[in-house]
């Protein structure tokens, strides 16, 4: 097997709540991109309910990823190494907790080339149907028809 793995970019992680910017190329796509930007925005991912849990949540789903290694992980920010099966390229996978937007912002980017052929939304897009269908349930409260005595 192959092994074009790049060098780790110095730009990766959260600074001032803010993942690192979209660069020129079709290789990369954030949440946190302009949302005119067809060609990088994704939305972010979003929770209802306790924010921790749902980014423990996204952890383990990302830990589970064939070809996926956590790197960094500090309970509001993850940074996971994803590498192609043949040739070994990776993309930096960054995920940031925005609990007062009930969101995880997201930013997927290729270390080498120009193009990784869709492979960063596609990663994102199935992500975030693997962190929508994993929500737990939440429990329904039952009402109790009230007696009114025929009064209403």
């Amino acid at each position: 097997m192959f092994k074009f793995s790049g060098k780790r970019p110095a730009n990766l992680g959260a600074k001032n709540g803010k993942l690192a910017p979209v660069v020129n190329k079709p290789n990369n796509v954030s949440s946190q991109a302009d949302t005119n930007d067809r060609a990088h925005y994704v939305a972010p991912l979003e929770f209802a309910g306790d924010a921790a849990e749902a980014f423990q949540r996204l952890v383990k789903l990302v830990q589970a990823q064939p070809r996926a290694r956590v790197v960094t992980q500090d309970g509001q920010y993850l940074h996971a190494e994803f590498s192609s099966a043949l040739m070994g390229f990776v993309d930096d996978v960054e995920f940031l907790l925005a609990p007062d937007q009930m969101g995880i912002h997201v930013r997927s980017a290729a270390r080498l080339g120009y193009s990784d052929l869709g492979v960063n939304p596609k990663r994102v897009e199935s992500l975030r149907a693997q962190f929508e269908v994993n929500v737990p349930e939440q429990p329904t409260q039952r009402l109790e028809p009230v007696n009114t005595g025929g009064r209403i």
